[in-house]
């Protein structure tokens, strides 16, 4: 267990004001369990469905995740982190950790200049311009 990241009672109490509260549907899951595992998971780069049990469900874990972050909730927390230094300001990405998606290199169709070949301009164009 002593892997797992959990969020100290002084790092808490500068979080727990930030919180969203008296918010409508289903029962609340313990914030402090839940960004605990988020913070996990950003800091050790594991993939979301890997986050490990003690942090509640996987799927609760990406989806508070995933709503703050359309809240912009995450800025004014980090913020407090870094203060606290439980986690750093600023982080290098290596390439090593960033994979690109096979179809990332451009859309579809391949190119749209190609290289001149020499040869290809010599022959005649394939079609006639509409002249107008």
């Amino acid at each position: 267990m002593s892997h797992l990241f959990w969020l100290s009672d002084d790092q808490w109490a500068g979080i727990a004001p930030l919180l969203p509260r008296h918010k409508g549907g289903a029962h609340r899951v313990d914030d402090r369990r839940v960004i605990s595992g988020i913070i996990h998971v950003l800091k050790t780069g594991c993939r979301w469905c890997d986050c490990p049990e003690q942090y509640g469900p996987s799927t609760t874990v990406y989806n508070r995740f995933n709503r703050w972050s359309y809240k912009r909730f995450w800025s004014a927390l980090l913020e407090v982190l870094a203060t606290s230094s439980a986690v750093t300001k600023s982080t290098a990405i290596d390439s090593t950790y960033v994979k690109a998606h096979r179809s990332a290199h451009g859309g579809k169709g391949g190119q749209k200049i190609r290289r001149l070949d020499p040869h290809a301009a010599a022959k005649p164009p394939k079609f006639t311009p509409l002249q107008t």
